[in-house]
């Protein structure tokens, strides 16, 4: 790595650091159960909107009623969604004129933007009409955010509350946390990325003339909305099939940087958050330095590998080029605009935080450069991860953690003064378990399916790296793709879209049953037997759970793809 390379990695940290506790305390105040100067703010816009939807913001809902109200919510979206899609030839803002999308494919991407995954196997510009793309796709940013968000708040509220049966009103969450926090960002953002040259119109396309004298049709559109979300929301759903890598997405190395800083925002601030709600903001600091812990490391290999370059070009008898080709790293599929290190810390960022948006083709990666996004999917989306999703899976990490801290020592093991018992152990291992079944049993039947391997366009390990991440991106509510597989038949949406929603939604519901069963408890008072889950010991621990659990589930998987792949191109064969 170069010192440039250190130098964007480690400017994109300090501004991050800089950032959490101002937007955490921020968030702290938003989910308050008291009064507080932000929400007398727009306390009169809050009470409108639960007067219109006949919501009493003072009822208080058990983690059943909490999930039940999220369930139905979301199912209902994915519902419009799906007829959105496929009925938009009859509806207006469809300048183009675009048909109905077919069935399976409305199904996947209907699925794909309530679970907060936005994996998109269609071409955004050549497929969805404004109307779709504003009202469904655009709002489903939104509300799938928000419900991460929402989860989030009453597991932290399961910590907080003594001997209660409640965890919060999901209502009142997801309004709160759409109103004070997802549209203010996102307006802000929007008008930044408007002010580098994103488009943000509902014109019909452009055709205009080129310097060979032909004829180019420039797409245009509400992009620079949906952009501010997706990044904000953790979505990544591109507006345009390239997504960030398309300069009307992503113009500048300012948009470009202000774009990464985004995805990381909120996951990263929530960590504070969580810290000021339990009352003890050492906490929150811990589970941010654990994340760190294993972002940082992986990222700077990634990098280091891209600038290595290609394996396979030390082979070459053309001693000269390759020599050359070497010492300008790996520049396949990554924008001159951005360079190198831009683009591994983009593809780093994405897939730890569970948004999936891309500035460079992951296909192009080098194997080992390759290997780091689809692993950080694979470790469960909680390095970082998606808005709240992230937070709520690593403690459920946490909670396996001083479990295991427990049987060493032979007591009953706390976490922030509420004993952890069988109950919180089958949520927490159901949390952690259920995303790594879905890739290995995904990518078998995959594999093993002539429909699923007539999708790959690259033989041998590279064409098994493709499957594997497709399916870890779906698994995980990633969303990215590695390319080179064509995901746009029957059997991928199907399969893809069962991924999604078995990943979302069953681990969800059991982080409101922990809430349930940890707001029900008495508090512990700390003892000398109890471990301090605030210390650079704790960190370690719950670093090491996390790295194990996904070394021993997906290594195997990986030296079949990407390890097989580096070998076979650093021996050239």
């Amino acid at each position: 790595m170069t010192a440039n390379d250190f130098f964007q990695v480690g400017l994109f940290l300090v501004v991050l650091l800089a950032l959490v506790k101002p937007m955490g305390s921020y968030m702290a105040l938003v989910f308050s159960d008291e009064p507080n100067k932000v929400t007398r703010f727009g306390s009169g816009v809050e009470r409108m909107l639960y007067r219109l939807a006949g919501i009493r913001a003072d009822e208080d809902m058990g983690w059943k009623r909490y999930a039940l109200a999220m369930l139905v919510f979301n199912v209902a979206g994915l519902a419009a969604v799906y007829l959105l899609q496929r009925t938009q030839q009859w509806l207006p803002l469809n300048p183009q004129h675009f048909g109905a999308l077919a069935p399976d494919l409305a199904m996947n991407t209907a699925i794909s933007f309530a679970s907060n995954t936005n994996w998109q196997a269609y071409t955004g510009e050549s497929t969805m009409s404004y109307l779709t793309d504003a009202l469904g796709l655009t709002v489903q940013n939104f509300l799938s955010a928000a419900t991460g968000i929402a989860v989030l708040v009453a597991l932290v509220r399961g910590f907080v509350r003594r001997g209660s049966a409640a965890v919060g009103n999901f209502w009142v969450d997801m309004t709160r946390t759409t109103l004070y926090i997802l549209l203010p960002l996102s307006l802000v953002m929007a008008l930044l990325l408007i002010s580098q040259g994103v488009v943000q119109n509902v014109s019909a396309y452009l055709d205009v003339a080129t310097v060979q004298h032909g004829t180019q049709t420039l797409p245009m559109g509400p992009a620079a909305s949906q952009v501010a979300i997706k990044m904000l929301g953790t979505n990544g759903g591109g507006f345009f099939n390239a997504n960030s890598a398309h300069p009307f997405e992503n113009p500048t190395p300012f948009s470009n940087f202000i774009e990464m800083l985004a995805i990381f925002l909120i996951p990263a601030a929530l960590c504070y958050t969580f810290g000021s709600m339990v009352g003890d903001r050492r906490q929150g600091w811990a589970i941010l330095a654990t994340m760190l812990l294993i972002f940082v490391p992986l990222t700077v290999g990634l990098v280091a590998a891209e600038q290595a370059g290609n394996p396979a070009l030390h082979g070459l008898a053309i001693d000269a080029q390759a020599s050359a080709l070497q010492s300008g790293g790996n520049m396949e599929g990554k924008e001159t605009r951005f360079g190198i290190a831009s683009s591994g810390l983009f593809a780093a960022i994405t897939t730890a935080a569970s948004c999936g948006a891309v500035n460079a083709a992951h296909d192009s990666l080098t194997p080992l450069g390759g290997l780091v996004p689809m692993w950080l999917m694979q470790l469960g989306e909680v390095i970082f991860g998606g808005v709240g999703a992230g937070l709520y899976g690593m403690l459920a990490f946490a909670v396996v953690a001083v479990f295991i801290a427990g049987l060493m020592v032979g007591r009953t093991p706390e976490y922030l003064g509420k004993k952890i018992e069988a109950y919180e152990m089958k949520m927490a291992s159901l949390a952690v378990l259920i995303p790594a079944a879905l890739v290995v049993i995904g990518t078998a039947v995959a594999v093993m399916s002539p429909a699923g391997v007539a999708g790959v366009s690259n033989p041998g390990a590279h064409g098994f790296s493709e499957m594997l991440y497709a399916v870890s991106s779906a698994s995980n509510n990633n969303g990215s793709a590695f390319g080179g597989l064509s995901a746009n038949t029957p059997f991928w949406n199907v399969l893809l879209g069962i991924c999604m929603f078995l990943a979302r939604f069953p681990l969800a519901i059991a982080m409101l049953a922990m809430a349930g069963s940890l707001a029900a408890k008495r508090h512990v008072p700390p003892s000398a037997g109890t471990l301090p889950t605030h210390t650079p010991l704790f960190v370690t621990l719950l670093a090491c759970v996390v790295i194990v659990v996904g070394a021993l589930t997906f290594l195997p998987a990986l030296a079949l793809g990407p390890i097989a792949e580096h070998l076979m191109s650093a021996t050239g064969h």
